[in-house]
């Protein structure tokens, strides 16, 4: 199903998840924000890789990207990535040590919020948050890939501020230059980076880094994802290119 940035940039408003003015679907590109290469075997943060985990890891992503990219029904999406996401929590507390668990289940709470109509999806948004911070402490730098940097600009982006949420226009943009200096190529940094500029106005720039997301290599066991990522990056540069001719 292709979408239109009206549906993939979810945002959230005063009363309910959304505004109805709002990019809808912002929330959802955002839940799977953290580049999933970073859950390969090679990336995962010290101690020593344990293979027990990993499969676990390993299951609960398969879950994040059925949920984020191939379901449609919401009541369904819902419920599944909520289950997805007490696993993903009940693993975080068995491996204290690990911020993969903890990043995961940021993630499955996202695709959960991205269901909601009401105040929950903001709820669910700070959770979220909180779980980033903890991974991020344990250990910024687990996956190699500025993953964990990713996704927390990608939220400081997506949520409103003061007093409502935490949103921070300038931190997000902090972050997802940090998640560029480490990742330059990635698609996912570069994808909402675009869309940050996008929202910024700064159309050139955005249809610049958008192009760059959209050469970004493929990931190797993750096709399903990059194939998401780049039809939301494809969407977004039309829309990018629409508004720079009308401001031209």
């Amino acid at each position: 199903m292709t979408l239109s940035p009206a549906r993939r940039t979810r945002r959230f408003s005063h009363e309910t998840a959304l505004r109805p003015d709002a990019d809808r679907r912002r929330l959802l590109a955002l839940a799977g924000a953290a580049a999933l290469t970073a859950l390969a075997p090679r990336a995962l943060a010290q101690p020593a890789p344990d293979p027990g985990l990993q499969a676990q890891i390993d299951a609960l992503y398969t879950a994040w990207e059925r949920t984020n990219y191939e379901m449609s029904d919401q009541l369904a999406r819902g419920n599944e990535s909520a289950a997805a996401a007490a696993r993903a929590g009940a693993l975080a507390r068995k491996y204290p040590r690990r911020s993969e668990p903890l990043v995961l289940q940021a993630m499955l709470l996202l695709v959960e919020a991205d269901t909601k109509r009401d105040m929950r999806g903001l709820n669910l948004a700070k959770m979220a948050k909180h779980l980033l911070d903890e991974a991020e402490r344990i250990d910024p730098n687990a996956f190699g890939d500025g993953s964990i940097y990713t996704l927390q600009g990608s939220l400081y982006a997506a949520v409103p501020g003061f007093p409502l949420g935490f949103g921070d226009k300038g931190k997000a943009r902090r972050y997802l230059r940090q998640a560029l200096a480490v990742n330059p190529d990635g698609l996912d940094p570069n994808y909402f980076y675009g869309d940050l500029l996008y929202h910024e106005g700064r159309y050139a720039e955005a249809e610049q880094v958008l192009n760059h997301a959209l050469a970004a290599p493929p990931r190797p066991g993750k096709e399903v994802a990059d194939r998401g990522r780049k039809r939301e990056a494809s969407d977004l540069l039309v829309y990018v290119r629409k508004k720079a001719a009308r401001k031209g």
